[in-house]
Formats: structure tokens, C-alpha cells, sequence
């Protein structure tokens, strides 16, 4: 149990940065469908993000977790050299992928469908160089067990980026819209997409810069064996990581062109990527959760012992209990969602329970992928995420010409599920972990119910119908804390709690 309130305290901590901001971010996307002059402008974004969540990928190719590994190696005396020698290799790609990109420019932004708006592909390409390279000190952080620096840097970065989208995105334009002759010499009304990259642009530099201490004060030593064996040991993850961020993203970039037959494609994929952007709250929980769990679990792994077993076994119980429960709470309450998005975006408010369901099934494949990252068989995840995003690409390649971002939404479902259970059986095949698959059955089950009542059941007006929906939320809620939460050790709250 201690062990799992260690990882309950740094799940909070990073979650902090990690929440709040995707939270902020997720605000923000209200902001952006409502002053953004059309859905197709919002498509852009969307359509550009994706790229840029492919490249971060390949730009960082699994050195996070490799870190990890043999930082943690008990044959590897120095944590510091390690962490100096993926420093360097990662310096040195962002680099010269950004050189690259500047040198041949116009070619690849025509290649994007962006002609004409090479600034957009060039700014892309400086964030995600920037973001490449500081994902190892961030990294660094969490391997030092200093979760309050790394949520502080987190911040920082977040209210920056905040208060530079308020400035381009609302306070500009109103002064625009008075007085043009005093900004005129650096703002265009036509170029708010625009500023959301050079918002973007500006935060990631400034995140730069408050590393410096994590990159500038350390020794440096460089090991080209070590890194040869980092890159081996990171490769899997990288062909995972491609795999998994296609089956993310794939959608979002290829969806003009799947949907070229389909009249304003770029419209319809600004309206996907709003709504898929509610559920981002269960991406959310699983990306807090993934911050604190890696490095516990790889630092348990130095002792040996069926403990550790337990513990990933209770790991996965919460995941699935706090899983259902965002789950419900998001769509026992998205009816208010719609008070802020406009009536051309809430036509596609019906795919995010897919969505949020799909997420959920990646979040637990993340939680089972202990097993193939401790025995060294990290092959075994790139299999995973390629059959995944076979199962992704044809349901969308065949799908998105018929049925739109329904197929998107679907084939989401569909990946994240066959990804999970492959992962899960094999796995208990390789490394047996007694799962509480009975505990997880009964969450499953009573969230089911919970929500086919609330859905099944009119009431009017709407707010008798969130009364209603948040007594179901409490019956959820009153079962967790009469059957599994570890109340025992809070005074006042022991009743509630049962007897181990």
C-alpha cells in the first residue's frame, strides 16, 4: 500500500501540470471554434497538430523510456552519463531536423497541402525541434523524483501559451476592430491560425530556457556504445510510438484526402476534432497516470518478489475504477457542453463516448505494457500498435468515404479494444500478473447501467435531468467508497470504508 500512495502523490503532482493544462488547452478549443471564422479553419489546426504529434514522436524515438531503462540498470553505475549521452543524440537530431525543413521548405509545404503558408510548416517544425529536445530534462526531472519543479516548469509554460492565444486571439482583434492604425504593423486579422503557432512557438522557447539548469549544469559524458544500446533497446518503443500515434492521428491527417468525394471535408474534420477534443479529459488522466507510473514501475523492478506483481495489479484496479468514473461524469454532464460550442460543432457530439471508451482501452493497453518494457521484449509493443493501426487504417480508408468521422471514432473503438486484449493475453502468457479482472467486471458493469439509465431515461428541463444524472454519479461514487478506496487510515471518513 505504501507503494501505492507513493504513486497516488506523484500522479497528483504531475497531473497538476498535466490536467491543468490539457484542461486550459481544452478551454481553449471553445475559444478557437467560436472566433475562428469556419469549421474549416478549426480543420486546420487540427490537421496540423496531427503532423505535429507524428514528428514528436519520431523526433524523440523512444529515448524517454530508454532512459528509464538503464538509468535504472543495475549494471549502469552512472544515471548522469546516461542521461548526458541521450542529451546529446537528441540535441543533435532536433537540430538537424529543423535545418532540414528549413532547407527545403516550400517542397515539403506543398507536400502538407499548406502552398502559400510556409510559415505555418516552419513554425511547426521549430516547436516540435524545441519540444524534442527538452522532453529528455523533463524526463530527467521525473527520474530525480522532483515533481514540483517539472509541474512548475509545466505551468509556466501553460499560462504563457495562455496568455499569448488571449492576446493575439481576443484582445488583438477587438483592438483591430477600434483602433487598426496601432497594431496594424504586426497584426493581420486573417492570420489568428497563424497565432496559435506563434503562441506555441514562444511558450516552447521559454520552456527552453527554464531548463537551462538541467542541461547546461550537469557534466557532460558521452557514451557511443551506451547509445547503441539505448537506440536498440528504444527502437521497438519508436516503431510503437509511430504506430500508436498514427492510430491517434491518423484520421486527423489523412481525412481530406480519405473524404476528398465528401463536400467540405475540411469543415467536417474541423467539427471532429472539436468534439474529439471532449474527451480529452481521459487522455488526461491517463497521461498523469503514465508521468508517475513508468519510472515506478522500472524503480520497483530492482526488487525482485511477487510484491511488485500485487502492485501493478492494484495499479490497474484504480485505473479502471477512476477510468469509468471520468467517464460517466463526462457524459452524465455534456449537455453543458453545448452551451459553449456552436450548433455547427454539436452535430458531432455523438461519437465521444466512443471516443472516451476507445481512450480508455488505450490507457489500460499502456498499464499492461509493463510486462513486454520489463523483460526487455519491447518488441512485442510495436506488434501491438502495427496491428493496431492496420485495424485504424482500413476501417478509415474504407469507412470515412461512406460515413464521415463516424468511421474515425470507430475505428478508434475498434484499435484500442483488439490492442488491449492482444496485449493482455499474450502478456499473461510471458509475465502472469493476477489481475483483478472480478473487480473490473463489476465497475464495467454497474458504469453500464449507469449510463444506459441516464441515457435512456427523458427528463425535462435540464436541470432535473443533471439532478437525476448526478444521483447515478453518486451511486457509482457510494459503491467505490463502501467497496475498494482504502479510506481506513482518514479520520472522519472510516464508516465508509470496508474492512480489509
Amino acid at each position: 500500500m505504501a507503494g501505492m500512495k507513493s504513486l497516488a502523490k506523484d500522479t497528483a503532482i504531475y497531473g497538476l501540470s498535466s490536467i491543468l493544462g490539457r484542461f486550459l488547452n481544452w478551454c481553449f478549443v471553445f475559444l478557437y471554434i467560436n472566433v475562428l471564422k469556419t469549421t474549416a479553419e478549426y480543420g486546420i489546426v487540427t490537421n496540423l497538430y496531427a503532423y505535429m504529434a507524428l514528428l514528436l514522436i519520431l523526433l524523440t524515438y523512444g529515448m524517454e523510456t530508454g532512459f528509464f531503462r538503464f538509468a535504472n540498470d543495475k549494471q549502469e553505475s552512472d544515471p548522469k552519463k546516461v542521461y548526458t549521452t541521450g542529451l546529446i543524440s537528441l540535441a543533435s537530431t532536433s537540430t538537424l531536423f529543423f535545418v532540414l525543413v528549413w532547407m527545403f521548405l516550400t517542397p515539403i509545404s506543398r507536400a502538407l497541402g499548406y502552398p502559400g503558408h510556409e510559415d505555418y510548416v516552419l513554425m511547426m517544425a521549430a516547436i516540435i525541434a524545441v519540444d524534442a529536445f527538452t522532453a529528455l530534462p523533463f524526463a530527467y526531472l521525473r527520474y530525480q523524483r522532483r515533481p514540483v519543479r517539472f509541474a512548475a516548469i509545466k505551468l509556466f509554460s501553460i499560462f504563457l501559451n495562455i496568455a499569448l492565444n488571449l492576446f493575439f486571439i481576443l484582445f488583438c482583434p477587438w483592438l483591430y476592430g477600434i483602433h487598426p492604425e496601432w497594431i496594424s504593423w504586426f497584426f493581420d486579422p486573417d492570420f489568428l491560425v497563424g497565432y496559435i503557432l506563434v503562441s506555441n512557438v514562444i511558450s516552447s522557447v521559454a520552456v527552453l530556457v527554464a531548463l537551462f539548469p538541467e542541461v547546461f549544469k550537469v557534466h557532460y559524458r558521452f557514451d557511443g556504445e551506451l547509445l547503441l544500446r539505448m537506440l536498440k533497446y528504444s527502437f521497438p518503443l519508436l516503431i510503437l510510438g509511430i504506430a500508436g500515434i498514427m492510430n491517434q492521428t491518423f484520421d486527423k491527417m489523412f481525412y481530406p484526402q480519405l473524404a476528398a468525394n465528401r463536400s467540405d471535408a475540411l469543415s467536417e474534420l474541423g467539427v471532429y476534432g472539436a468534439v474529439y477534443k471532449i474527451a480529452i479529459v481521459m487522455v488526461m488522466f491517463t497521461q498523469a497516470f503514465r508521468f508517475a507510473y513508468e519510472p515506478f514501475i522500472f524503480a520497483r523492478n530492482k526488487d525482485a518478489g511477487d510484491g511488485n506483481k500485487k502492485s501493478y495489479s492494484e495499479a490497474m484496479k484504480y485505473f479502471i475504477i477512476f477510468g469509468l468514473f471520468i467517464f460517466l461524469a463526462v457524459m452524465f454532464y455534456i449537455d453543458l457542453v453545448r452551451f459553449f460550442m456552436p450548433a455547427k460543432y454539436c452535430v458531432g457530439l455523438h461519437v465521444v463516448p466512443i471516443i472516451m471508451l476507445a481512450e480508455m482501452f488505450f490507457g489500460i493497453f499502456f498499464n499492461l505494457s509493463l510486462w513486454y518494457k520489463l523483460t526487455d521484449r519491447t518488441q512485442w509493443g510495436a506488434w501491438f500498435s502495427l496491428f493496431g493501426f492496420a485495424i485504424t487504417a482500413v476501417i478509415n480508408i474504407v469507412g470515412v468515404p461512406r460515413f464521415g468521422y463516424d468511421a474515425c471514432a470507430w475505428g478508434a473503438f475498434v484499435c484500442y479494444l483488439s490492442m488491449m486484449l492482444a496485449s493482455y493475453f499474450i502478456g499473461q502468457r510471458i509475465y502472469p500478473i493476477q489481475y483483478d479482472l472480478r473487480s473490473a467486471l463489476r465497475y464495467t458493469l454497474l458504469a453500464a447501467v449507469l449510463y444506459i439509465v441516464a441515457e435512456c431515461v427523458p427528463i425535462e428541463p435540464l436541470f432535473w435531468r443533471l439532478l437525476f444524472r448526478t444521483m447515478l454519479l453518486a451511486v457509482f461514487v457510494v459503491y467505490l467508497l463502501r467497496h475498494d478506496l482504502p479510506l481506513s487510515e482518514i479520520p472522519g471518513l472510516r464508516r465508509f470504508a470496508s474492512k480489509p
